[in-house]
């Protein structure tokens, strides 16, 4: 594993810590249940519901021991509000080339949530907003050729 520190704002630091007690409460007392069902069947050798149970319990520590390393490495940014220049944790819209308005949360790279509008620091459009101001008009390069933004609105909550 690496030492390597990640950027993460509160709000991201805190859903992992309440994904990893999920995951250690909730979901291995799941498990063991489920394990315990398949055991009191019978016969292990020939037990699909068994071996699922055991699936489940494998990714499920290797799951917690990620998110644990996750949390160790972890360097809070506080996402303080830095008027009209785009950082972490900023909630940015922006108007592209034909007119259309998208509206990303910029993260570190283990918050992503691209359907949820959540988008890297180091993504090539976050790369290109950080840094900038309201108004600024910013080239970013897209697998389908450059693309232009202007910043509309950036605010921090």
């Amino acid at each position: 594993m690496s030492t390597e520190p990640i950027q993460m704002t509160r709000k991201g630091y805190e859903k992992l810590k309440t994904d990893l007690d999920y995951l250690k409460t909730v979901r291995r007392e799941q498990i063991s249940e489920y394990m315990g069902s398949a055991i009191a069947d019978g016969d292990l050798r020939e037990s699909a519901a068994y071996d699922e149970a055991r699936m489940q319990q494998s990714e499920n520590e290797a799951r917690i021991l990620e998110m644990e390393d996750r949390l160790s490495r972890a360097v809070i940014v506080e996402t303080e509000d830095q008027g009209d220049r785009v950082g972490l944790g900023a909630r940015v819209s922006v108007e592209d080339g034909r007119g259309k308005t998208h509206h990303f949360e910029i993260v570190g790279t283990y918050e992503v949530d691209v359907l949820g509008g959540k988008i890297s620091d180091q993504s090539p459009i976050g790369q290109a907003l950080s840094g900038r101001s309201k108004g600024d008009v910013v080239q970013v390069p897209l697998p389908k050729g450059a693309q232009q933004f202007k910043i509309l609105d950036v605010k921090y909550e």
